[in-house]
């Protein structure tokens, strides 16, 4: 049987569950720094979170009628993206109600995996950004004591990327501190080595290319060095490219399948689109971080990306001027 199909045409043995199977591997080692650093509760966080999402998914297949699709362990990567997204203090309420808005809305609204327009995760993310600030900001000191499972109280501790856009004074992380994930911010985030780690896994297995990535770092690290010394964008290059979550996103989800360019020069300005939007929110934004706006506005743009930098269609009779 022929079957035809619109371009591009990718043959490979990889199927969706072989590769989000690599993907979960791939973020273990910063799920395990995570724990390190904040404690229990962030493995905890990851679990309900990871267990909201594959519930949601199967009870929309049931209620739906539609094909079971929890097998492809898409549902799983979601819930560990947005979890590595959260503050370890969140109340554990909160990874279920994001759950719930990243499976239903913005992923199965849509058809499901592969139709959605922008990154799950991060429309998670921005939509409990949008709507309880307080407690996606409210960042603990790593190394500190155990925090509750229920109503946890914690002091805050302002992210490297808060004391430099803030000004404060306060003394900024060591880059040792930084590649090993000894700061405040996002479970998952911090630890840039385990990031490496994981991001090399996946070249290693071809799940992912080099291109968006580099391209998202790189700008950043260009940029953040021509501007180094204004005034609102204080601190050096390997410091901009070391905090927040340049890693996490340049990895991870500016590298998702579904919601970036299929193309090769179109993986290429994704990465830079995504890294100049980013260091434009770090310098003259209202927020210290812009990795996830810059991700989800990159997204939306995906398709003209794609349509600017495919080749010209063959087969096509041209258009002759009357």
């Amino acid at each position: 049987m022929l079957k035809v199909g619109a371009a591009p045409h990718i043959v490979t043995q990889n199927d969706t569950r072989t590769l989000m199977l690599d993907v979960i591997i791939a973020l273990i080692p910063a799920l395990l720094a995570g724990t390190y650093f904040f404690g229990y509760r962030a493995a905890l966080i990851t679990l309900v979170s990871v267990a909201s999402s594959v519930t949601f998914e199967h009870l929309w297949s049931v209620l739906l009628k539609k094909p079971a699709t929890v097998g492809d362990c898409s549902a799983v990567v979601s819930g560990m993206l947005l979890a590595f997204n959260l503050p370890v203090s969140v109340p554990l309420w909160l990874p279920v109600v994001g759950s719930l808005f990243m499976i239903v809305i913005v992923k199965m609204c849509f058809g499901g995996l592969g139709q959605n327009f922008i990154n799950p995760a991060l429309g998670a993310r921005a939509f409990l950004m949008a709507s309880w600030p307080a407690l996606m900001t409210a960042f603990t000191v790593p190394m500190a004591k155990l925090l509750p499972v229920v109503s946890p109280v914690v002091t805050t501790h302002a992210t490297p990327l808060g004391v430099l856009k803030e000004n404060t004074g306060g003394a900024l992380p060591s880059y040792i501190d930084l590649i090993l994930g000894n700061v405040g911010g996002c479970i998952g985030e911090t630890s840039k080595l385990a990031l490496l780690i994981g991001f090399v896994y996946l070249l290693v297995r071809h799940v992912v290319t080099w291109r968006t990535p580099v391209a998202f770092v790189g700008t950043v690290a260009v940029l953040s060095w021509m501007f180094g010394g204004a005034a609102l964008f204080t601190g050096d290059w390997l410091f901009h490219i070391l905090s927040g979550g340049v890693f996490l996103g340049a990895f991870f989800m500016a590298t998702d399948y579904s919601t970036t360019p299929v193309t090769q020069r179109g993986a290429v300005v994704f990465g830079i689109g995504c890294g100049m939007i980013t260091v434009i929110i770090r310098l003259v934004g209202g927020y210290p971080e812009g990795v996830s706006y810059a991700i989800l506005l990159m997204n939306v743009a995906s398709p003209l990306i794609d349509r600017a930098s495919s080749p010209k269609r063959f087969g096509k009779a041209a258009v002759k001027d009357v």
